[in-house]
């Protein structure tokens, strides 16, 4: 696809960025690894290792050929059904998120979904809060062959919105995904939802931290 080299797009992380739901993730996960699978962790540790894929997740948790592949499908889908049974009676977006896509879907700036979420997660999002509308692209973690921090989440959404990577602006709530968008040459704003400034450490790609999408900062943004 041939890409545009003046135009700007947005690229969104899902989770903890456009609706706060890694608390249920947090949950979710902990029951599984430590309930059902032994492991013996704290929530703050399961919380370190909530990056990438599901089955990238458990490999650093028990190792290389604990299970078989099989087995952390299994596993990965049931902590997925467990995660959107808790968190369905919430599910909405962040402050001022929906009027933020207004805005950039009437300005026609093209947008995305870059999340290492499966497509089972990725759906469950968009149906339910009707965002195809304005995000007609997503890339979730069943169309890489490597999640983040490697950037092929985002470099495949740039291509597939017809975007130079430089001209996409990526809205992340993880250190890992910042580092992807940094790998992608692509510019970050963190939101605050999951993890604090400090935890970033000197990541030079960021552009603000900001606590949800009324933050004067993202509004510049439609404007620029």
């Amino acid at each position: 696809m041939t890409t545009t080299p003046l135009s700007k797009a947005f690229i969104f992380d899902l989770n903890g960025t456009m609706i706060d739901d890694m608390g249920f993730h947090t949950d979710a996960w902990h029951g599984i690894l430590t309930k059902d699978l032994g492991a013996d962790l704290t929530k703050e540790e399961v919380k370190l290792q909530m990056y990438g894929k599901n089955e990238e997740l458990l490999v650093r948790v028990f190792g290389e050929g604990r299970f078989t592949n099989e087995e952390m499908g299994k596993i990965s889908m049931e902590k997925e059904h467990r995660y959107q049974e808790a968190f369905r009676p919430h599910l909405k977006l962040i402050d001022g998120l929906g009027t933020f896509l207004e805005e950039a879907h009437r300005q026609l700036i093209p947008m995305a979904i870059g999340s290492a979420a499966i497509t089972f997660n990725v759906d469950f999002i968009l149906d339910n809060l009707d965002l195809r509308p304005f995000i007609p692209v997503a890339v979730s973690a069943n169309d890489v062959q490597i999640s983040k921090p490697h950037p092929e989440t985002f470099l495949k959404a740039a291509e597939m919105l017809g975007i130079d990577p430089e001209n996409c602006i990526v809205f992340e709530d993880n250190p890992k995904g910042v580092e992807a968008a940094l790998r992608a040459g692509m510019n970050s704003v963190v939101l605050t939802t999951m993890h604090e400034e400090h935890e970033f450490g000197d990541l030079p790609n960021i552009l603000a931290f900001v606590k949800d999408y009324n933050d004067p900062f993202v509004r510049t943004l439609l404007t620029e």
